[in-house]
């Protein structure tokens, strides 16, 4: 089971099914299986999904996949080239061992010097790439802030920033669109520095919507954005009077075609993919299944509310699954995550034979939790501890009020990650 503490959880057949269907979409976004699926070598052709790939065209082959899926995937990659591939890098944010291949780790959620360091090493090892080298990327979430290499804002600096964008809400479109314009390994800045090689990146995207630009920050795509528009994020959140800066001071991502020419991005596994095998196990359950958006924003605590109210007016019997990614406006000085706050939000309309399930794909809500449950076995919980619900929303403690009531999800690093996935049944 992917999620660890599953049999305690399960206290009720509603709680079993909503705990199924949540596995079943953890399942689907198995980055090794994803690859699996994905990539297959036949003699002496590599295929992604169906584009062939002559591996007699390259002297060289090597794979430099980042973010939390890189050591999954990058093991995954060298399960089937084997001796064929030549070498390369896995850095994600969590040790671990592949032959041949070296492993990175870096801090997130915010850079640190280390991510630096790491992140010159793989931009200076794809710069001395020729044209007869291929190199696979596996590019996923938490890439952004694992490929730190800043150039005229300190490393310090940069995460000052993002810390003041995440306190303020900030979207992950508008958090990625800064990142890319200060640093030189995002938004298609290692898509530059592997020319003139041959490229294909595996995206797992973990962005509403799965545009690939922003996931990552788009290491490998060429990017839309402009210097003009990570300036007017900065004015929209307060950015420069915030953190004490001075005009200027971001630079602009490549825009010269030819650097994306040799590469070719493919999408594999999205919050799409985790919200139909959710569909298919809600049925199989006996449910009526509807995916209501795999593009879910906003506010966690108002989302929320709007899932349980919509849940109320449903049929018994009735699934409602949900992907995207929320944010929190910071204002208290609890500990909790999107997932944690939307379910404890919801938890002040639930009703009985209802309950909603709020999960991060990657099993990390900003805690060791990976997000919560509620229903009315939270809500009778939290009644006998007296334990005052609208207090831990004020504070953004969600992840407290979960402990106590003993109805945390708990997975651990999933090594995978789509953003988030909500499950809204009614027995």
């Amino acid at each position: 089971m992917k999620i660890s503490n599953f049999n305690d959880l399960a206290e009720n057949d509603l709680r079993k099914a909503g705990l199924l269907i949540a596995e079943a979409g953890l399942n689907a976004i198995d980055t090794g299986e994803a690859v699996k699926r994905n990539v297959l070598l036949r003699d002496a052709d590599l295929f992604f999904k169906n584009i062939r790939i002559p591996l007699a065209d390259f002297k060289r082959i090597f794979v430099v996949a980042v973010g939390k899926c890189a050591l999954a995937a990058a093991g995954a990659l060298k399960n089937i080239l084997g001796d064929r591939l030549s070498g390369g890098f896995a850095y994600d944010i969590k040790p671990g061992e592949i032959p041949g291949i070296e492993i990175l780790v870096g801090d997130h959620p915010f850079p640190s010097e280390k991510n630096a360091e790491n992140s010159e090493k793989i931009r200076n090892f794809l710069e001395n790439l020729g044209e007869d080298d291929f190199v696979i990327f596996a590019v996923s979430g938490g890439g952004s802030a694992l490929l730190s290499d800043p150039r005229d804002f300190s490393v310090e600096k940069e995460k000052e920033i993002i810390k003041k964008l995440f306190r303020e809400g900030a979207g992950i479109r508008e958090i990625n669109t800064i990142r890319k314009h200060i640093s030189a390994v995002r938004g298609g800045n290692l898509a530059k520095a592997a020319y003139p090689a041959k490229a294909v990146s595996l995206i797992f995207s973990d962005v509403p919507g799965d545009a690939i630009e922003f996931v990552a920050s788009g290491p490998t795509v060429k990017d839309t954005t402009s210097i003009e528009d990570a300036e007017e994020v900065f004015r929209r959140y307060g950015i420069r009077l915030g953190c004490g800066l001075d005009e200027g001071g971001l630079m602009e991502t490549p825009k010269d075609d030819r650097y994306f020419a040799n590469v070719l991005n493919i999408l594999i596994v999205s919050n799409g993919v985790a919200l139909e095998a959710m569909a298919k196990k809600a049925e199989e359950l006996g449910f009526e299944a509807e995916i209501m958006t795999d593009t879910m924003d906003g506010e966690a605590a108002e989302s929320g509310r709007k899932i349980s109210e919509t849940l109320h007016g449903e049929a018994p019997k009735t699934a409602l699954l949900y992907g995207g990614e929320t944010v929190v406006v910071v204002k208290g000085d609890g500990q909790g995550g999107r997932n944690q706050e939307l379910a404890l939000s919801a938890l002040r309309f639930i009703e009985e034979g209802e309950l909603i399930l709020a999960l991060a794909s990657d099993g990390k809500d900003n805690t060791e939790s990976a997000g919560a449950i509620c229903d009315i076995i939270v809500k009778s919980r939290a009644a006998e501890k007296g334990l005052n619900l609208e207090e831990y929303l004020d504070r953004n403690d969600s992840f407290g009020f979960f402990v106590k009531t003993g109805s945390q999800i708990l997975t651990g690093p999933t090594g995978s990650n789509v953003a988030d996935l909500v499950v809204a049944i009614k027995q």
